[in-house]
């Protein structure tokens, strides 16, 4: 029998229910060094998206920002950021629940977070025992979604093909990274209403919903593999 299916999470928005507070943080950070920016910005337009690259975009639209300036203004905001992850971060609903469920599959956590970053959310939240070190960041890498290398890097260093992985990702740029890479995709598509899936990868609207999907694609994978 072919091994599980291993599974690549990202952390905000899919793990942890830490962009809430980012928004916060980058719209006073932000707006305080003259480029203006509200909370409602980060979910409208840049869920998911690297910080710098919402810098340079909010640049194009508003003026350049001294780069010194910038590297201070980057530092602080996360350190203010770790701070109230620490103390204010709760896990996405059915996280826990949808994690405990699926623990006989290899796990890792694929984000274009910082690694202390995901390190503070996953202990704030009590996720950490399920990942251990198999925590993968852009910032480590040196590749950041919607680049599909950043997947294709945390499936490789865990013995994995894109073809045996599962990609959960509840932004955009993150979907279409894991499609790139040649995985199968589950969009945790949180926002229905106001966000589509896109044509390849498979929609669910909760955590809940997630181990009956993995079990579906376990039997339909096993089932192929029987007849080859």
């Amino acid at each position: 029998m072919a091994r599980p299916l291993c599974l690549l999470f990202d952390c905000d928005g899919t793990l942890v229910d830490s962009e809430p507070l980012l928004a916060a943080e980058m719209e006073t950070s932000l707006t305080a060094a003259g480029l203006p920016f509200q909370a409602s910005d980060y979910a409208g337009e840049f869920r998911g998206a690297r910080f710098r690259h919402i810098v340079a975009e909010l640049e194009s639209r508003h003026g350049a920002v001294d780069p010194d300036r910038l590297e201070v203004l980057e530092r602080d905001m996360r350190a203010n950021l770790n701070r109230r992850l620490a103390t204010d971060l709760t896990p996405i609903t059915g996280a826990a629940e949808a994690l405990a469920a699926l623990s006989g599959h290899p796990m890792g956590v694929v984000s274009n977070g910082p690694i202390n970053k995901i390190r503070t959310s996953l202990l704030a939240t009590n996720l950490e025992p399920v990942f251990g070190d198999h925590l993968f960041s852009a910032y480590e890498a040196q590749c950041w979604k919607p680049d599909p290398c950043l997947y294709r890097h945390a499936g490789a260093m865990l013995g994995y093909a894109p073809e045996d992985c599962v990609a959960i990702d509840d932004a955009l740029v993150g979907v279409q990274a894991a499609l790139n890479a040649g995985m199968t995709v589950i969009h945790l598509n949180r926002f229905p209403d106001a966000e589509e899936t896109p044509e390849g990868a498979i929609m669910i609207t909760s955590m809940f919903q997630l181990p009956t999907v993995i079990a579906r694609l376990e039997h339909d994978r096993q089932r192929s593999l029987s007849r080859a």
